[in-house]
């Protein structure tokens, strides 16, 4: 485990989430600066702009990043906001609001949005045009998710709120039927806070916000490991992707409430 870069004071310099834009910036969600961060592989800030309440933070299937706004029990209003990676000075503008309580941000192949939402029930879908799928989230029945991440045709998410520490499969054609892949909690006194997860190897791997634990996960076994531990907090996980010399074969980022972005080495 190597830091990428350092943290401040913990929670009040909280980085939630982060995702790799496939040109070599690694963009991450600063939730307590109001901000989006580009950092280059070699641990350089290139830019930063401001987004309110900055949560879960995807690649389009456009090319364009999308990032949740208004993750904030206090915030009026929430969503998606949008910006170009490749343009000299990034600014975020909204692409759908209306949508309180939202966390995480998954993206699917014909580029359709999922917001999960830790203190509700349903998994919000808007479709590309920026449109609500209201029927897709009522079947999407899961209350208190929070990582999404889509893998084929099946979509993962991580649930915060229960003391069995679920991980759910939601088929994208038929979110009625969704599954519980694996409870990580068989205590419910040693509730793992779930946060985000992400597709490595075939597997999953989730974050333990509360044991500082990254837990790899088998989707078609429900078999799980701890893959890494020591973390301050992790908030969020994702492969290395096109960024320098950072191999997607072995390397996972991780941000934490904490402030700190670390990077961690498999095998």
């Amino acid at each position: 485990m190597k830091v990428f870069q350092e943290g401040g004071v913990p929670l009040l310099d909280w980085r939630e989430n982060l995702e790799f834009d496939g040109r070599g910036t690694l963009w991450v969600a600063h939730l307590t600066k109001n901000r989006v961060e580009g950092y280059a592989p070699d641990g350089t800030l290139r830019t930063s702009f401001p987004v309110p309440g900055p949560g879960g933070i995807r690649r389009g299937a456009d090319g364009m990043m999308y990032v949740d706004f208004g993750v904030n029990p206090l915030a009026r209003d929430g969503g998606i906001m949008r910006f170009d990676p490749a343009a000299a000075r990034p600014r975020a503008e909204r692409f759908v609001n209306g949508i309180s309580g939202v966390n995480g941000l998954a993206v699917d192949a014909d580029g359709n949005f999922y917001l999960s939402r830790e203190l509700a029930t349903g998994i919000v879908k808007i479709r590309p045009d920026g449109t609500k799928d209201e029927e897709w989230t009522r079947k999407a029945d899961v209350f208190g998710t929070n990582g999404l991440e889509v893998v084929g045709d099946q979509l993962y998410a991580s649930v915060i709120t229960s003391t069995a520490s679920p991980v759910v499969r939601i088929p994208l054609k038929d979110p009625a039927h969704h599954t519980t892949v694996t409870e990580l909690s068989p205590n419910p006194l040693k509730i793992k806070l779930l946060d985000d997860l992400t597709s490595f190897d075939g597997d999953l791997v989730v974050a333990s916000f509360r044991d500082g634990e990254l837990i790899r996960v088998d989707p078609a076994t429900g078999r799980s490991c701890v893959l890494a531990n020591g973390l301050r907090m992790p908030s969020s996980v994702r492969v290395a992707r096109a960024f320098g010399d950072h191999d997607p074969r072995r390397d996972l980022f991780v941000v934490e409430a904490s402030g700190r972005i670390v990077k961690v080495t498999v095998g």
